[in-house]
């Protein structure tokens, strides 16, 4: 079993369902102790942390609103009074609230933005924090990992989802960003840009064969991912095996970004 992360604590927001369970697992796999971030699903956070614990790791479930700074503050606090410290912290919360541009209101742009994109912020902040507190540890050569959640569509339009978009664009130089300015620090930060994965959260894109039809039309590679395949790409992530990537986006989306509709127009 690969043991990578042997003796580094992770945080995974958002990680009792979908990609964030799916990172989870994979971390935990790898040999992290992992505090896995929940607002609505704790009986899932729970039975994860449980599953987690029962193949010998060690895992706990810390319910908190990633929009909500106290929140976010009291989060941290226990995950370390818990486990000490943390090593790795990857930022995965996230939702849609979708509507036509016309028809979407204020509340739902700020739920998205502030869930989405400050959410982030928050978390990567009070991560930095600790990461500066407690200085170097020697189970990784970085100071401390953060890996943000992003999306294709960072880079691709969606229209009728403006919002989630907008959000997910703003993760891109908001990642950017950081990582030019604790890169000093031996701080690594970079993001996951998934593409079409198998989640709730999209389950009427690929729960019928028409639906799923239509969409694997927008990944050459010719199949849905799965939420371990976004697992394994975060466990390189926040590895020595990529010590020397920051700033850096990593697409894991079957060929989405090839932009297949050009693929017979060229």
């Amino acid at each position: 079993m690969n043991q990578a992360l042997h003796g580094q604590v992770a945080l995974v927001t958002g990680g009792s369902s979908g990609i964030g369970y799916g990172v989870a697992l994979a971390l935990a796999e790898a040999g992290a102790s992992v505090a896995i971030n929940y607002h609505s699903h704790g009986e899932e956070a729970e039975d994860l942390a449980g599953k987690i614990e029962q193949v010998g790791g060690q895992a706990i479930a810390i319910k908190a609103d990633v929009s909500d700074e106290a929140d976010i503050d009291a989060m941290f606090d226990s995950l370390i009074q818990h486990f000490g410290t943390v090593d790795i912290v990857v930022a995965n919360s996230g939702l849609q609230k979708d509507a036509k541009f016309t028809d979407m209101t204020l509340a739902d742009w700020n739920a998205v933005m502030n869930v989405n994109l400050t959410g982030q912020f928050m978390t990567a902040q009070r991560a930095v924090r600790e990461f500066l507190r407690r200085g170097p540890r020697p189970v990784s050569k970085a100071l401390g990992k953060i890996i943000c959640m992003s999306s294709v569509h960072e880079i691709i339009p969606w229209a009728g989802h403006v919002n989630y978009a907008a959000s997910k664009g703003g993760i891109q130089m908001m990642m950017k960003s950081l990582a030019q300015e604790v890169a000093p620090h031996r701080i690594r930060v970079n993001s996951i840009a998934p593409g079409a994965i198998k989640t709730p959260i999209n389950k009427a894109a690929w729960d019928n064969p028409e639906a799923l039809e239509k969409l694997l039309k927008l990944v050459p590679y010719g199949r849905i991912g799965e939420a371990e395949d976004i697992g394994h790409a975060a466990v390189w992530l926040a590895s020595d095996d990529s010590d020397y990537v920051t700033g850096t986006t990593l697409f894991v989306d079957g060929g989405m970004t090839l932009y297949p509709g050009f693929a017979d127009n060229g």
